[in-house]
């Protein structure tokens, strides 16, 4: 009995909630935010069954949009899908301008048409019209697409001339973008990824109103007068700044940019080579414009005075002691009696600086090794430094010199001395290089580096010899202008309203000297220089009189009239 009302007692018995809470107020602490104290109601059955329905049209709904788009509608937008591109292409940057040092264009773009094919969607480059700009401007390679339309070249290409040079600053980076076209080829929409950076302008150091009238006032000249070519230079003798640098013939550089096969052809072909650049790769026996080097060589070697006379009678005469009766004979190209150093650069004697490179009698000479050093202190046999492309060096020669060139058998003679002397044997030169030697003369002996565009002064080297030397030399060029005896050379450079200083110099040519080369090289204002020049025209027949002087006349006139902020 008691055993069973004892188990009766220990029967869970099921407690209701609200006599659990029944005295919840009386907790101490309790957190109502978290239900503390609260009753807890179930959650009702309707919402439970609003809840499902919901989700159910949600699932019917997007069940039944999927079945259309990848079964009912399936093929038609796998087509679409399969037709629509999204490409990647080229957003082209504009190319920088080629300027003069007024501002003039030389090179610029035309902007190309938004509404023209994907292979014609760059900007155009355009040239001036102006003759004697080809060499110095140069042109560019365009952007290539292949048949698709896809580009296997994104870039221009500078490949000659300032385009070349400046490639990198001109050339700016081009942009993306991003089009998308629909099946029907057509463009649907376009989103630029990446911005094209326009290239930077560059302004040249020359002037192109001058350097167009050189070129063409020069190339008729010597059109007229039978040569085949030529060059000229004009370079600021206190900066390196060329304010000309001309060759002729030139080149349609616009139709080369172009492509165009048939004038590329044609000038390819062409037996005057206008693609070369004379001014800079036009390799020229100097002839005399080398004596004022020689000048002032004696000078600072103490060989001569300015006022040692030195008698030119026609010709210097050296014995062969193998054979008596054929003596060496050294011409003059006229007689001049005695000459000091002055009237000697004035009227270009040959027998004086034959004296004076190779010695004769009492008078003892350079010789081949100083005649070399000094033309290599002024810069010949060596590039110059301009930043165009394709310079030539230039020969000096020498004993070593003709030993690889001729053989051992025939070694070196005091003729080959006399004639390097004046210029002539073996001896090449760019007219550059010409211009850039009288111009370290002019200055007081500042070898320069050319400068195609403006900017600071350029780096140089002195050449070595006190200008008291080199001022005896300037006189002696301004004495060939303005000296009236009659084998004064540079005459008809005597010109009012600019003081020229000058030196001509004649290079015979060919296999029995049958052409000529002729030179003026020179600076102004003889007394106090800024502009030093040189000019060569190339291979006339033999005993042509009107040569590079003369042909430069008009152009100084002209710069006289139109230009008068170069005179002084």
């Amino acid at each position: 009995m008691f055993s069973r009302t004892r188990r009766k007692s220990r029967e869970v018995h099921e407690i209701a909630p609200d006599e659990i809470f029944l005295d919840s107020s009386n907790l101490p602490g309790r957190d109502d935010p978290q239900f503390e104290g609260r009753i807890i109601r179930p959650v009702a059955g309707s919402a439970i069954l609003t809840v499902g329905a919901v989700c159910v049209i949600v699932l019917l709904v997007f069940t039944g949009r999927s079945f259309e788009l990848s079964i009912v509608r399936g093929a038609a937008y796998a087509d679409i899908s399969r037709d629509n591109r999204l490409d990647r292409s080229v957003v082209f940057a504009e190319r920088g301008r080629i300027l003069d040092r007024t501002g003039r264009e030389l090179a610029w773009n035309s902007p190309a048409d938004p509404t023209e094919t994907a292979t014609t969607s760059f900007a155009a480059r355009r040239y001036s019209e102006s003759a004697g700009l080809a060499h110095i401007v140069g042109f560019v390679r365009y952007p290539k697409a292949d048949r698709n339309g896809l580009w296997w070249r994104e870039e221009y290409t500078g490949v000659s001339g300032a385009e070349l040079v400046f490639d990198d600053v001109l050339g700016g980076e081009n942009g993306s973008e991003m089009i998308e076209t629909d099946a029907n080829g057509a463009v649907s929409r376009r989103n630029i990824v990446v911005l094209p950076q326009k290239g930077e302008d560059v302004t040249l150091s020359i002037d192109a109103e001058v350097q167009s009238k050189l070129y063409a006032l020069l190339s008729s000249h010597a059109k007229a007068q039978g040569f085949q070519g030529g060059a000229a230079v004009i370079v600021d003798v206190r900066t390196g700044e060329l304010l000309a640098l001309v060759s002729f013939p030139e080149y349609d550089h616009a139709a080369f940019a172009e492509g165009n096969t048939e004038v590329t052809a044609r000038t390819g072909a062409d037996p005057f080579s206008p693609l070369l650049n004379r001014a800079t790769s036009g390799l020229y026996a100097p002839g005399s414009i080398v004596k004022p080097i020689f000048a002032a060589a004696a000078l600072n070697e103490g060989l001569v005075t300015p006022d040692t006379e030195i008698l030119s009678t026609g010709a210097i005469t050296i014995p062969n002691p193998y054979d008596p009766a054929r003596p060496s004979i050294f011409r003059d190209w006229t007689v001049h009696g005695w000459v000091d150093m002055r009237t000697a650069l004035a009227v270009s004697s040959d027998e004086y600086f034959y004296t004076i490179g190779g010695g004769f009698g009492a008078q003892k000479g350079l010789g081949i090794a100083k005649l070399d050093e000094y033309a290599r202190r002024f810069g010949l046999g060596a590039r110059t430094g301009i930043a165009l492309s394709g310079e030539e060096a230039g020969v000096i020669p020498t004993p070593e010199w003709k030993a690889e060139v001729f053989g051992p058998d025939d070694p070196w003679r005091i003729g080959n001395t006399y004639h390097t002397a004046i210029g002539q044997y073996g001896f090449q030169m760019t007219p550059l290089q010409a211009a850039l030697f009288i111009a370290a003369i002019a200055n007081g002996g500042s070898l320069l580096t050319p400068q195609i565009a403006a900017g600071p002064p350029a780096p140089f080297t002195s050449v070595g010899i006190p200008d008291e030397y080199l001022k005896v030399v300037r006189e002696g060029m301004r004495l060939a202008v303005t000296s009236d005896r009659k084998d004064a050379t540079a005459k008809s450079l005597n010109i009012g309203g600019i003081r020229i200083a000058a030196k001509t110099g004649t290079a015979q040519i060919g296999t029995r000297n049958q052409f000529m080369n002729s030179w003026s090289v020179g600076f102004w204002p003889a007394e106090n220089p800024r502009y030093a020049y040189a000019a060569v025209l190339e291979r006339a027949p033999a005993g042509t009189l009107a040569g590079a002087a003369p042909g430069l006349v008009p152009f100084f006139y002209w710069l006289i009239a139109n230009h008068p902020e170069y005179l002084e």
